[in-house]
């Protein structure tokens, strides 16, 4: 069943929303029927077998995936290549990107362009998984899963007049990125399945930026893994650093008291700079 206090009659003009993540994977939708809210569904991913495999049979039981939109937009969790966009060319960047990440040498290449930030993030999309999609969807989109969550704290960097170093955990890893000049000033992943290690690569990507220690700042949201504990041990080195709230992040939307949902989908529902 469907995370939302509302059902909702399906309109074939909505776009629905695919979350492929390393296990996990969920369909979501706007609420035209609840201002501010999101028709949310899970799906209890089977270790073993592909993530191609569990889509397949997530056509079977998610209520969303057989009430017959045709307009989908796909979040893939795969290793992001960015490009200025000034230097971006499409002949080259299979090739580029291959060579950056071996282990995805069978995965089709795509990208998405970021006008905002001057870039184009190039991702890996597995093409069984791919071959899914298009079996069921005439009009399909793909982006990389973090793009929300770059578009909406780039604008939300605006606020006063400090730096502001942001990490995003999800599927067990930590994007760590800043911005200047309408641009990243720096932008990785590491893996982050433990709070030590979440720590040294936060703290490695501050001193590396050269932040100032008292008044430069610190935010980290998503599924942060030891939040106390993370917070904690970020402020006996820098003395501004903060746990987004997404309740007060997105003004108290509905959607954010749904269990478990992702970060990058409540940027992408509800922020205004999407």
């Amino acid at each position: 069943m469907p995370e939302t206090g509302n059902r909702i009659q399906t309109d074939n003009r909505m776009q629905l929303v695919i979350r492929v993540g390393t296990d996990s994977l969920s369909v979501s939708v706007g609420n035209p029927q609840a201002e501010r809210n999101i028709v949310y569904e899970p799906y209890n991913a089977k270790s073993g077998i592909s993530m191609a495999a569990n889509l397949r049979d997530a056509f079977k039981s998610l209520e969303l995936l057989m009430s017959g939109y045709r307009r989908v937009l796909v979040l893939v969790d795969s290793p992001v290549m960015l490009v200025p966009i000034d230097e971006f060319s499409e002949k080259i960047l299979s090739s580029m990107y291959s060579h950056t990440f071996t282990d995805h040498k069978k995965d089709e290449i795509l990208y998405s362009i970021l006008p905002d930030l001057n870039v184009v993030a190039a991702f890996g999309v597995n093409k069984d998984l791919k071959m899914v999609i298009e079996d069921h969807f005439k009009e399909i989109r793909f982006i990389p899963a973090s793009q929300s969550v770059w578009l909406h704290l780039y604008h939300r960097s605006f606020t006063g007049t400090r730096s502001k170093l942001f990490a995003h955990f999800h599927d067990k890893k930590v994007d760590v990125f800043s911005y200047a000049n309408n641009r990243f000033k720096f932008c990785n992943t590491f893996n982050a399945k433990h709070a030590h290690d979440a720590l040294y690569y936060i703290l490695y990507a501050w001193r590396q930026l050269g932040y100032n220690v008292d008044n430069d700042e610190i935010h980290v949201c998503g599924d942060i893994v030891h939040k106390d504990w993370l917070l904690e041990n970020l402020r006996k080195h820098v003395t501004r650093a903060y746990a987004i709230n997404p309740v007060a992040d997105f003004n108290r939307a509905r959607a954010t008291a749904i269990p478990n949902i992702e970060y990058d989908l409540l940027a992408l529902h509800l922020s205004a700079n999407i």
